[in-house]
């Protein structure tokens, strides 16, 4: 598995610290946010599946506020690594008209699954929806998204996996994010 790793762009230290910086300042800003409302009725955070389960953990447990889980879950990609048609596998199990939403992605490579979630979610009258992602890779971006919490930025077109993120189900379980090597990538 390490040695289809082409370089290590984002340490287990580096992802650790930044996680708990973002952690800090979410609870800060809901504090700030919802007052006294925030021990009745916390914000759910909503993990995309599969991918960004490992940064829901890690940030969730980095936050200083009540916050409640539910999961969502689409597919853009497959198997392979081309993005393609976007479809709803796993639906929210809770309604969030008029809870405060924050999703949470992995990565937000074209902006075109976001778009499309944050469309979806829009639609069902959430008091807010803030957008937090691990990763903001951005010279594929086909579509304007806004990002309220950005783990990291990424300038460069490379193919990332580890810690939750993945090539056809593999490398999920890295403890840091890495360039794959093209030659590990069948299209």
């Amino acid at each position: 598995m390490h040695n289809d790793i082409e370089r290590v762009l984002f340490t287990e230290s580096q992802i650790a610290q930044r996680v708990r910086e973002l952690g800090q300042q979410i609870s800060h800003e809901y504090t700030k946010l919802l007052g006294e409302k925030l021990s009745q009725e916390p914000p759910i955070a909503v993990g995309l599946l599969r991918g960004a389960v490992v940064f829901l953990a890690d940030l969730t447990r980095a936050m200083t506020i009540p916050v409640e889980y539910d999961f969502i879950a689409v597919s853009s990609y497959g198997m392979g690594s081309t993005p393609g048609q976007i479809q709803l596998l796993k639906d929210l199990e809770k309604p969030i008209a008029g809870r405060h939403v924050l999703l949470v992605e992995d990565i937000v490579d074209t902006g075109q699954t976001l778009a499309h979630l944050i469309e979806l979610l829009r639609a069902r009258h959430p008091a807010s929806l803030k957008i937090c992602a691990l990763l903001d890779k951005t010279p594929r971006r086909t579509r304007n998204v806004t990002i309220d919490y950005v783990g990291f930025t990424l300038a460069e077109d490379a193919f990332v996996v580890g810690y939750g993120l993945d090539y056809a189900e593999r490398y999920r379980n890295l403890p840091y994010i890495a360039a794959l090597k093209k030659s590990a990538i069948t299209t």
